[in-house]
């Protein structure tokens, strides 16, 4: 569906607002973050396969998403796939606006949280660059900011499947590595849990 369809503003409540929402409160959060994701992208090929996961995700529950944009900001919109014809939001079916999620994707979020949060990426790869040169410390900040600005979480903080995120879908398609670097990613990211004194995740897929 068109991401620039304008049905009924008043078709659904804002996420949380509700407590028997249909969606699952998980795959909220996995639509919102794979919507980011193909915001973020810079490859065209990157954005589809966000998308195209997105799609897959809500198509479990018959549901779909679009991406409203007006005074407020942009705003993700979950609403049931029977409430669709032709593209078009046919306001006769909605019964019940409470089974749509509304998340804004426009919001500043928690400003404190992400200065913490670069505050110990910054300082973990100084510690990568320190102790192991350049080239793992760029590696080291690719990764720092993939979680960062889409899980606003550290970077020896990633689990294996997030890892393997970033290896698959954002660092051959946004991170922009030399081909030294992409010859050495896997150890860098060893390097970064063995730096911060943390276990290292699986990175086999």
């Amino acid at each position: 569906m068109p991401e620039d369809a304008h049905p009924d503003e008043n078709e659904t409540e804002s996420a949380g607002e509700t407590e028997d929402q249909e969606l699952p409160e998980d795959v909220v959060e996995e639509a919102e973050r794979l919507t980011r994701l193909a915001r973020e992208a810079v490859d065209e090929g990157a954005v589809e396969s966000y998308e195209t996961r997105r799609t897959g995700l809500l198509e479990d529950h018959e549901f779909t998403a679009r991406v409203r944009d007006d005074d407020e900001g942009e705003t993700l919109v979950l609403h049931p796939d029977e409430w669709v014809e032709d593209d078009v939001i046919r306001t006769d079916r909605i019964e019940d606006t409470d089974r749509a999620v509304e998340v804004s994707l426009s919001g500043p979020g928690e400003p404190e949280e992400w200065d913490e949060v670069a505050e110990q990426n910054d300082e973990l790869v100084d510690a990568v660059a320190e102790a192991h040169g350049e080239v793992h410390a760029n590696n080291a900040r690719k990764l720092a900011d993939f979680m960062g600005n889409h899980y606003a979480r550290p970077a020896d903080t990633a689990t294996s499947a997030e890892l393997q995120e970033f290896l698959e879908w954002y660092y051959p398609r946004n991170a922009w590595p030399t081909e030294e670097e992409k010859a050495m990613v896997e150890s860098s990211l060893r390097l970064v849990f063995e730096t911060a004194e943390k276990r290292v995740p699986d990175l086999s897929s």
